[in-house]
């Protein structure tokens, strides 16, 4: 699925930002906001969650222009989000994707791939993180065969605890979405 620009209302709200921007800012976006601009996933989301953005010390610009409560929130009812609860992938910098290339100026949104998505939501694992999981392997996007190699090479190594608990959810999400 891929576009020059988003719909509304992120289209205006995110030249918005843009406009309030004085230098290049990359983000680095996951969440609902790639799983339905990118991958197609029906669900709705108000939100822009982003991992990480260059450069590092634009974050509170960010948040000042686009943040909930901010102008550009109250007009369109959507916003822009650091996730601080999300563990991406070690790699997954080597594996994103531009989204919606050239449409500003300053602000460039680059996405996480599919797999990385689902292992940066395997932490957290609540009711909506599942759902985007399984979404995505249903719509063909991820291979059990990846998400497990992954997972065990770039993730669970920098897992500060439960790596048991992890392990578990990894393999119920396996039982789940893809039953033999």
């Amino acid at each position: 699925m891929s576009r020059t620009e988003p719909p509304e209302p992120w289209r205006s709200f995110l030249a918005g930002v843009d406009s309030g921007l004085g230098e290049e800012v990359r983000l680095h976006c996951c969440g609902g906001f790639v799983a339905t601009q990118l991958y197609g996933i029906v669900r709705s989301t108000i939100d822009v969650d982003f991992l990480g953005l260059v450069p590092y010390d634009a974050s509170r610009r960010l948040i000042e222009l686009g943040g909930k409560g901010s102008a550009l929130y109250r007009k369109h009812k959507v916003c822009l989000d650091a996730v601080t609860i999300a563990t991406p992938p070690e790699d997954y910098e080597e594996r994103l994707t531009p989204m919606f290339p050239g449409a500003w100026t300053h602000l460039r949104l680059f996405a996480l791939e599919a797999h990385d998505i689902a292992l940066s939501k395997l932490v957290r694992n609540q009711p909506r993180d599942r759902d985007d999981v399984q979404a995505l392997a249903r719509a063909g996007y991820l291979n059990p065969d990846v998400l497990t190699a992954r997972y065990y090479k770039e993730l669970r190594p920098n897992l500060p605890a439960h790596e048991d608990r992890h392990d578990l959810t990894l393999k119920l999400w396996l039982e789940a979405y893809w039953p033999k």
